[in-house]
């Protein structure tokens, strides 16, 4: 992709940030594709997955990686942490406050400076918990 370029909204990324954009689930690419679907069948999951990349490109989305083993994509993009159930994967936002300091102190142990950083917390959500104990 040309930096210099500028990347029109096309039809088919525009359906999919608007699906995206209706849930708040982190889905897949693969969930992503079958929303999109409903509104645009002949779409490809190839397409989807082009989309999906050029839109985190441009930071329009935001692509979770660390969240078990799927890529899921976030269409909210202000700073916010997640917490993601180790049992079925369920992905949630959480709305605490970052703890700022921590990238000072980082950047004063560390030779690094730090531009951001991503934070999950891990457990096991209520059903799963649930289920458990039946």
């Amino acid at each position: 992709m040309q930096s210099n370029k500028k990347l029109r909204m096309t039809c088919q990324r525009r359906v999919i940030l608007e699906e995206l954009q209706k849930v708040h689930s982190h889905p897949t690419v693969d969930e992503i594709y079958e929303m999109v679907r409903k509104r645009l069948p002949r779409i490809s999951l190839g397409t989807v997955y082009r989309n999906l990349e050029i839109l985190t490109k441009l930071g329009i989305l935001q692509k979770l990686e660390k969240t078990g083993t799927h890529k899921r994509f976030d269409s909210r993009l202000d700073d916010h942490s997640h917490i993601r159930c180790v049992r079925c994967g369920m992905l949630q936002d959480l709305d605490t406050e970052p703890r700022i300091e921590m990238p000072e102190a980082l950047n004063q142990i560390t030779n690094f400076e730090v531009t951001g950083y991503c934070l999950e917390y891990i457990g096991i959500c209520s059903s799963c918990s649930e289920a458990q104990k039946e």
